[in-house]
């Protein structure tokens, strides 16, 4: 592996986990927050749909601005503002700063998330996408469980405020490497061109369907002007002679079969955790630090599942590597739908884990190689929005149903939606896609240049 492609490697990995660390330790936090600020409990809710609504609308127009200006560049300013924000949330004097920050913090994550994956299917060539994407993978879901932990620490003796300087130095670190240090350039990325319109109309519908779904069931409003906006972003793209989301992606099946899963293993993965987060401490009467432990075999079974899905898509292909592990993530929120002790409980999380994690790297894998390089940043911020938007549409089915109907119903109805998301595997690649042994692929659709 080259010098270049470890730094992208690395600086993916730091992005994705920073973003990861960011989500998970949030929660913790917030109770303190709440207390030390005299907030309201609609405020502290707004510190996480603040930052939700930014990113979500954003994250497909920075995957094309990163297609047009480069992918290294937009990731460095998205880690650089990133890092300014977090610190400027640990310097706030109340909680209008954290809120008015955490958007801040949003649309440079917005910037940063999408180039993470286009720099990767720039610097790798296609048939070596997998393992890259498997670390990022594995490391997303340390950053994940870490998070609780080290933000429970943080709080307990320096402050909430220490848990928001954690990203400050590598971000700032990984934000000038990405400017100062340079890779082979593509003279060809200038003449993709940017859709305002569409961008604005697509930012509009996203962050009125975030916002509608967090303010369940008051959100009517939202509701409606996400799906006006929708509309008129589906009819613009249609006239427009420069879509926000080239032909070349949205006219790929396996694409989207693959941003299909990943809406689906989200949203079930999310509401699960939702669900079985409050069956654990108020029907089980675990303490939050006792229900922590037993969610550690999830994060496990991510972390071993992902680099082990690698070797599995070389073998077998994407199709029957993510459709299986849609049911394994489907058996997994049954078994605990109907866990009452705790091995039931560690196996129904591990069984979790390992599915979603593999779902992650097989699905995350055909959305990279299926785009040719000069829209790789557009695919990638269409699947961070799947991650973005399936939780929370997952953790709003799972509230509701929780509520109407009980826990039993909640997680069937949510391990169903993981069967659903398993059939979108039909759409995906068989296994010449993920061989080593496909015959190599030149020019751009390999992401280097053809004489290499």
């Amino acid at each position: 592996m080259t010098v270049h492609r470890r730094l992208v490697l690395a600086s993916s990995v730091a992005g994705a986990a920073i973003v990861a660390l960011d989500g998970t330790v949030l929660t913790v936090v917030q109770p303190t927050l709440q207390r030390e600020l005299g907030a309201s409990l609609a405020q502290v809710q707004w510190t996480s749909t603040a930052y939700l609504v930014a990113v979500a609308g954003l994250l497909v127009s920075a995957g094309r601005i990163g297609d047009r200006y480069g992918h290294q560049r937009v990731f460095g300013l998205g880690m650089l503002g990133f890092g300014v924000a977090s610190a400027g949330i640990g310097l706030a004097p109340g909680v209008g700063w954290v809120i008015g920050l955490r958007v801040v913090q949003g649309v440079f994550g917005a910037l940063l998330q999408p180039a993470t994956l286009g720099m990767l299917r720039t610097a790798f060539p296609p048939d070596r996408l997998g393992m890259p994407i498997a670390v990022r993978t594995s490391v997303i879901g340390i950053a994940a469980a870490a998070g609780p932990l080290v933000g429970g620490a943080l709080v307990g003796t320096v402050g909430w405020r220490a848990v928001f300087f954690l990203n400050v130095v590598p971000s700032l670190v990984f934000g000038v490497l990405a400017l100062t240090v340079r890779g082979p350039q593509r003279t060809e990325a200038a003449t993709v061109r940017f859709d305002l319109p569409g961008a604005l109309l697509l930012a509009l519908s996203l962050a009125s369907l975030i916002q509608a779904l967090v303010d369940l069931p008051g959100s009517a409003g939202g509701l409606a002007v996400s799906a006006l906006a929708g509309l008129a972003f589906v009819r613009h793209e249609r006239r427009t002679a420069h879509p926000l989301l080239p032909p070349d992606v949205v006219g790929s099946a396996a694409i989207r079969g693959a941003l299909g899963m990943l809406l689906a293993a989200s949203a079930a993965f999310s509401g699960t955790l939702f669900v079985v987060t409050y069956v654990l401490q108020d029907t089980m009467g675990l303490s939050p630090f006792q229900s922590a432990l037993r969610g550690l075999p999830l994060a496990g079974a991510m972390v071993l599942a992902a680099p082990g899905s690698a070797v599995v898509l070389r073998r077998v292909g994407a199709r029957p590597t993510a459709g299986a592990a849609m049911i394994v993530v489907a058996l997994g929120v049954f078994v605990l739908s109907r866990a009452s002790g705790t091995v039931a409980v560690c196996a129904g999380f591990a069984l979790l884990g390992a599915g979603f994690g593999t779902v992650m790297v097989a699905a995350t894998q055909v959305v990279v190689r299926e785009a040719a390089v000069e829209s790789a940043g557009v695919a990638g911020g269409l699947k961070q929005t799947a991650v973005n938007v399936g939780p929370t549409l997952g953790v709003a089915a799972g509230s509701a149903l929780m509520a109407g109907s009980g826990r039993e119903w909640a997680l069937g109805i949510l391990a169903s939606v993981a069967l659903t998301g398993a059939l979108a595997c039909l759409a995906l690649p068989g296994r010449t896609v993920a061989s080593l042994t496909h015959p190599p692929v030149t020019g751009d659709r390999a992401g280097v240049p053809a004489r290499r």
